[in-house]
C-alpha cells in the first residue's frame, strides 16, 4: 500500500526543489551582468548562488524529498544548478574579464569545463561518506580571489590549469555540510568566511587585498583539514 503524503508536505517538497531552481536563476542573473561589464553584481548572484547550494540539501533532508517526492530527482537537478553557478558562469566571468586571454586561456577554460563536466558525472564525485573526490569545481571562489589580487593572465591561465588537472587527481575533500567529524568548526569558520567574502564584494570596485589576504585561512583550513582526514583514512 502506498504512503499517503499530507499536501502540506508534498508543498514543502516541492517548494524545496524550487528553492535549488532558483540557482539557475541566479545564474542567468550573474551572466548578464559579465555581459554588462559590472563584475560587482556578477560575483553577488554567484554568492546568493552559493548560499542557496549550502542550505538546500538541509531543507531537503527535513523535508524528506526522497521519499515524498521519488519521481523526481533533486540531486539531480542540484548537480546541474551547481555546474552553471560552480563552473560555467565563474570561467565566462574569467574570459570576459580578461583574466583568461588569448589562445592559451580559452584552451585552460575548455579544459576546466570539460573537466568539471567529467566530474560531476562520476559515480564518485560524491563518496557514500561524504567527501567530493578530486578537486571540486569551486571556480567560483577561484574566480573572485584572482580577481580580487588582480593576478594576470599568464598566472591566472596556470592555475586554472593546475586545478582543472586536480579534478582527476585521488584525492578527497570534505563534504562540509555533510561531514560528521569537526562539522560544527567547519561550518562555524565557514559563515566567517562567507562574511568576509560578503565584505569584499561590498567594497568592489576597490580591490581589498588585505580582507582577501586573511580571508584565505579558510579555504586553506579546508584544504588542509581534508587531507589529514584522508590521511588518517577517516
Amino acid at each position: 500500500m502506498s504512503e499517503q503524503v499530507s499536501p502540506l508536505r508534498l508543498a514543502a517538497c516541492w517548494a524545496v526543489h524550487f528553492y535549488t531552481a532558483t540557482g539557475a536563476a541566479t545564474a542567468f542573473a550573474a551572466l548578464l551582468a559579465i555581459s554588462a561589464g559590472d563584475v560587482r553584481t556578477a560575483f553577488w548572484w554567484l554568492y546568493v548562488a552559493v548560499a542557496i547550494d549550502a542550505s538546500d540539501g538541509m531543507l531537503a533532508r527535513l523535508a524528506d524529498v526522497k521519499r515524498h517526492v521519488p519521481q523526481f530527482d533533486g540531486a539531480k537537478l542540484d548537480d546541474i544548478v551547481d555546474y552553471l553557478t560552480f563552473v560555467l558562469v565563474p570561467i565566462v566571468l574569467m574570459v570576459q574579464t580578461g583574466m583568461l586571454q588569448g589562445q592559451l586561456g580559452i584552451a585552460v577554460a575548455c579544459l576546466a569545463l570539460l573537466a568539471s563536466a567529467y566530474r560531476f558525472c562520476h559515480a564518485d564525485a560524491k563518496t557514500s561518506d561524504h567527501y567530493f573526490t578530486g578537486f571540486p569545481s569551486y571556480w567560483n571562489i577561484v574566480a573572485l580571489y584572482l580577481y580580487v589580487f588582480g593576478t594576470g593572465p599568464t598566472a591566472c591561465a596556470v592555475v586554472t590549469f593546475a586545478l582543472a588537472m586536480l579534478v582527476f587527481a585521488p584525492l578527497r575533500f570534505l563534504y562540509p555540510s555533510r561531514m560528521t567529524w569537526m562539522r560544527a568548526s567547519t561550518i562555524g569558520l565557514g559563515m566567517i568566511w562567507a562574511g568576509a567574502v560578503a565584505v569584499i564584494l561590498v567594497l568592489l570596485p576597490e580591490r581589498a587585498t588585505t580582507v582577501a589576504a586573511i580571508s584565505l585561512a579558510y579555504p586553506a583550513y579546508y584544504t588542509l583539514l581534508s587531507f589529514y582526514a584522508q590521511l588518517r583514512g577517516w
